[in-house]
């Protein structure tokens, strides 16, 4: 059983009742707050005591020197780390000459809670300060999903005991001191101190700084505007220096008495505007905050929610941490792609430093289905972000001598970022995660102009390195080989079936696009002798199968490796990667995440038309044993084979693991920044794994079932303008089509009618019970 301790289990709010410091820099993850385009770490409002500050603009990173042993072709010469860029959201206060700091003094009190309704961050605090003054401090944050460039915050002091000096300083603060990373020391040095001050501004209760940065050249400009509402007599003056522009409030406070600062901060950057247009930017970007006011900041903010949550909200019945747990995963996937606007979604969101900020397949593979189903806009930017770095995924095929475009496995700005060709290079199966994303964005929604605007040239680029990669043997079969799937632990295989059969679609799809568009196919010079080479190459692909066991082979030749030695891997050992070579892991069968299990999932049209449920309960369970979860994006896609194959429990206790990744901390790394795939994979196992949620082509298709503990599972979908209710309870499955024209879905395998008269009630098969699968010694997912 996952006991949560450090915050209140309640249904609609994370709650941390105490203050520790040691939980500092994972509170500050959980408490993030984000709209896609700015993110405000969960910092105190005073700045310090911290974990890691984070302020970060999605897109702004600075370069770096990227360290190699020895160099070889083809290897990217800088990488690319997001910064921490000019901090609005400090607050400082002094109470009778003693700085705000919990360290000292006497806490009484200290409660942060972060809404998932109305999307704030709110903090109460009472303090006793070293000189026997105590005081209730009270704030609001939020990152406003409406108004993009603008975050804001509301920090009201009071003294509880007796008549109180205060000072409020309210900054913008640019090139705070961080703590030394990890690693490359070279990567250390070239971001201190990332931001050459350009214009710094402080007059009346307004303040502006403007900085570039040294390597990257991207322009960031951060202003402020105040609203003070306190007894007469309060006093405020204003100052600016090059990293630093501050507003000082200053007041003699009686108990009952108040000081009450409002403070909007806007945001923004480019790599091509001029200083004064940036400068613009952000003081128009204030002058609409101003025009809403902070009340009116909280009203938008909670009509966004409310709408969100009225057309994607998901209901546990039986299990509160995993009610809460799958709110917050949805709240915080939201805040990852809400307004990030032809940006990555980066693996950490905006909610801290880790990986670089960098964007990964994660996205399209898993942030992307949430969003398609529950806030599909998101999506269309995302893709479109895509399709603006195409320039640079061709380039990089052309330097690799291939065809089309292959795409990055980590960055910010589109070029690679990847210092390790195994796991970056050679995992060509990116491209065809874009491919799928982008049907399954087109089938989700029926948005044919983005299909023809940008998705078909993804989908047609993607397709044309396919069929450069791979090639026909004297057989006809057509083979991908030296690269590698989503398991890492198994690098430079061939045909790895995860990506053969990716590709496969991804193949297919571009020919049937370019067949519903032939007039920007020819635009793009698609030919129907090219699809027609690419329908060949899928038709052909190399499907490696072990006869002997009945099972698929996750790539050539893997089921005749040696297995690895788990009876003599202890549980401190893990993650292997972090205690064995590579070399040693790359030539065992041993899984580090789910990838022939993930192709059953994500290719499942297939699995359907060559497969029986017993075959593919076979190969789940040859893969169960092997599969080691050092990866977070594993226990989710655990969940929904498990659930597929009746293995209820098991599939309840790798959602409890997805679901509690980072409330828990079962990593111990929450503190870099939030698994976002991992919570949309909360998602992912409720919804396609007990909901049995699938899409063929335009059609959704339900199989339900709940394990045990859930008395009741219900989720919301929005298809092709429709927004579809599933309420599971014990033994059948109710479908209400709550807004749009009727729609026709599939349950366990037949056809149901929806029109929105009344709902639809319709039993559940009984499950075919089979043995339940091993798992590797000390990798069994915690019984809940």
């Amino acid at each position: 059983m996952i006991t949560n301790l450090t915050y209140a289990v309640e249904p609609w709010s994370v709650r941390e009742t105490s203050l520790n410091l040691d939980l500092l820099a994972q509170s500050e993850s959980v408490f993030a707050l984000s709209n896609g385009h700015v993110g405000w770490r969960g910092n105190l409002d005073e700045g310090e005591p911290h974990g890691l500050p984070g302020t970060y603009l999605n897109g702004v990173h600075e370069l770096h020197p990227l360290p190699y042993a020895e160099a070889g072709y083809g290897y990217p010469e800088s990488g690319q780390t997001v910064i921490n860029v000019t901090n609005g959201k400090l607050v400082r206060l002094l109470v009778d000459d003693e700085p705000f700091d919990l360290r000292y003094g006497r806490l009484i009190k200290h409660e942060r809670t972060l809404d998932l309704r109305r999307g704030v961050l709110e903090r109460l605090v009472e303090w006793t300060s070293p000189a026997g003054s105590t005081v209730r401090v009270r704030s609001t944050r939020l990152v406003s999903l409406t108004q993009r460039a603008i975050a804001a915050v509301e920090y009201e002091v009071e003294p509880l005991d007796s008549r109180t000096r205060v000072v409020i300083q309210s900054e913008l603060v640019a090139n705070e001191s961080l703590p030394a990373p990890d690693g490359d020391p070279r990567a250390a040095r070239a971001l201190q101190s990332p931001l050459e001050p350009e214009d710094a501004f402080a007059a009346g209760r307004r303040l502006r700084l403007v900085h570039c940065t040294r390597r990257s050249g991207l322009r960031v400009a951060v202003a402020a505007d105040h609203v003070v509402e306190g007894p007469d007599g309060v006093l405020t003056s204003s100052e600016s220096d090059v990293d630093v522009a501050r507003l000082t409030v200053t007041a003699v406070l009686d108990p009952g008495q108040a000081l009450r600062v409002q403070k909007t901060v806007a945001h923004g950057w480019s790599g091509t505007r001029s200083r004064p247009a940036m400068a613009d930017q952000v003081d128009a970007a204030l002058a609409a905050a101003a025009h809403s006011g902070w009340a009116g900041l909280l009203t938008e903010q909670r009509s966004y929610l409310d709408d969100f949550w009225g057309r994607a909200d998901v209901e546990v019945d039986g299990d509160e941490e995993i009610q809460q747990a799958v709110r917050f995963a949805l709240f915080h996937v939201l805040q990852a792609g809400a307004r990030a606007e032809q940006r990555a979604i980066p693996a950490k969101g905006l909610t801290g430093s880790g990986y670089d900020g960098h964007a990964f397949w994660d996205t399209e593979m898993f942030v992307l289905p949430v969003l398609a189903y529950t806030e599909p806009r998101a999506v269309a930017e995302a893709l479109r972000w895509r399709r603006d770095t195409l320039p640079a995924a061709k380039d990089r095929a052309a330097q690799l001598g291939l065809s089309g475009a292959a795409f990055p496995w980590r960055t910010i700005d589109g070029s690679e970022g990847s210092a390790y060709w195994p796991a970056g290079t050679a995992a060509f199966h990116v491209g065809a995660d874009i491919a799928h994303a982008v049907v399954r964005y087109v089938a989700v929604t029926g948005d044919t102009d983005f299909e023809r605007e940008a998705g078909l040239e993804l989908l047609v680029e993607t397709a044309r390195l396919w069929r450069s990669l791979g090639h026909h043997d004297h057989h006809g079969t057509f083979h991908i080989d030296g690269v590698t799937g989503p398991d890492e632990y198994s690098a430079i295989g061939d045909d790895n079936m995860y990506t053969n059969l990716m590709a496969r679609a991804n193949l297919l799809a571009a020919a049937d696009a370019c067949e519903r568009h032939p007039d920007d196919a020819a635009r793009l010079g698609a030919d129907d002798e090219e699809s027609a080479a690419w329908r060949d190459a899928a038709e052909a692909v190399c499907i490696p199968y072990n006869d002997e066991l009945g099972v698929y082979e996750q790539h050539a030749g893997f089921t005749r490796h040696q297995r690895w030695d788990f009876a003599r891997t202890t549980a401190d050992q893990y993650p292997l990667m972090l205690h064995f070579p590579y070399f040693d892991l790359y030539r065992k069968q041993v899984i580090k995440q789910s990838d022939l299990v993930l192709a059953i999932y994500t290719c499942g049209s297939w699995f359907d038309a060559h497969c029986d449920d017993d075959e593919i309960a076979r190969n789940f369970a040859y893969y169960e044993p092997l599969t080691v979860r050092d990866s977070s994006l594993s226990a989710c896609c655990q969940a929904v084979v498990a659930a597929q194959t009746g293995h209820l429990r098991l599939a309840y206790d790798y959602t409890a693991e997805a679901a509690l990744m980072d409330l828990a901390d079962l990593e111990h790394n929450t503190r870099d920044g939030l698994h976002v795939a991992s919570l949309a994979g909360t998602w992912m196992a409720l919804v396609a794994g007990f909901g049995g949620t699938r899409r063929d082509g335009e059609t959704l298709r339900f199989a339900p079932r709940l394990p045990e503990k859930f008395s009741r599972l219900a989720f919301r979908l929005q298809f092709r303008g429709r927004c579809v209710r599933v309420e599971i309870s014990a033994g059948r499955a109710t479908y209400t089509l709550l807004f749009g024209e009727p729609l026709t879905i599939r349950h366990h395998g037949a056809e149901v009618e929806l029109t929105g008269d009344e709902p639809v009630t319709r039993t559940t098969p009984r499950i075919k019970r089979r043995p339940s699968p091993e798992q590797p010694p000390h990798r069994r997912p915690n019984a809940r």
